[in-house]
């Protein structure tokens, strides 16, 4: 087993890991396949030049994660984890780009994205990642979770977000907790600020993203400050 699989937490035969590899450059398909597939417990299972390939290759290839480029022709990253989210859900999906444009990185995350890596990332962070994807965790790189640090930090403050999508499924005070999480508040701030427990609001924020239908906190912020 290697490091970047032991720092990741998987272990034992029978958790291999399928990956759909889908990028408009050849050498860079061979690469991350050369890459991926002398670590245990991954295997590529197929390739995509573009968005469209992809579509057609879920079916027959069933990956459980899906690396994808952001810009490729006929149907770019965007377009293809949109899609994914809707049609093959259980496909984790993970863009691999050398841009860090908020347009890839936040469209990618909102059409219900797991990850963002940069293509400058080390390979141990590249299969942890894809590990840890397969696991249902988000997994962001260091430049681009400093930028979604950034991008929640000018949010207006909680109070003044008003009605977003979906939240008369929510009691009030789901509402409240909903909102600090889109202001970037931490559980410990948000139990402190409406005098509740940690564990209070760690049940509220799972309850909201199943009546939402969203991911993870990330998903949440968005969802909330898009509305």
């Amino acid at each position: 087993m290697s490091s970047s699989e032991e720092s990741a937490g998987v272990s034992g035969p029978g958790e291999t890991v399928r990956v759909l590899l889908v990028d408009d450059q050849a050498l860079m398909r061979q690469g991350l396949r050369k890459l991926l597939e002398i670590e245990e417990g991954i295997e590529v299972v197929g390739e995509a030049a573009d968005g469209v390939a992809a579509l057609a290759a879920i079916r027959e290839t069933r990956p459980d994660v899906a690396l994808v480029d952001a810009r490729m022709p006929r149907m770019n990253g965007v377009e293809l984890i949109t899609r994914l989210s809707a049609e093959h859900p259980t496909v984790a999906a993970i863009v691999l780009s050398t841009f860090d444009e908020d347009e890839y990185i936040f469209g990618a995350l909102r059409g219900g994205g797991v990850g963002y890596l940069l293509k400058d990332c080390s390979p141990d962070e590249l299969v942890a990642a894809v590990l840890r994807a397969a696991r249902g965790e988000t997994v962001l790189g260091s430049p681009i979770a400093a930028r979604l640090v950034a991008h929640l930090r000018q949010a207006p403050a909680y109070e003044e977000f008003r009605g977003f999508r979906g939240d008369e499924q929510l009691s009030a005070r789901e509402v409240e907790v909903a909102r600090m999480v889109a202001a970037g508040a931490s559980n410990r701030e948000i139990a402190a600020h409406l005098f509740i427990t940690e564990g209070t609001v760690k049940n509220h924020v799972s309850s909201v993203l199943r009546k939402l239908g969203l991911r993870d906190r990330t998903q949440l912020a968005l969802h909330v400050r898009d509305t």
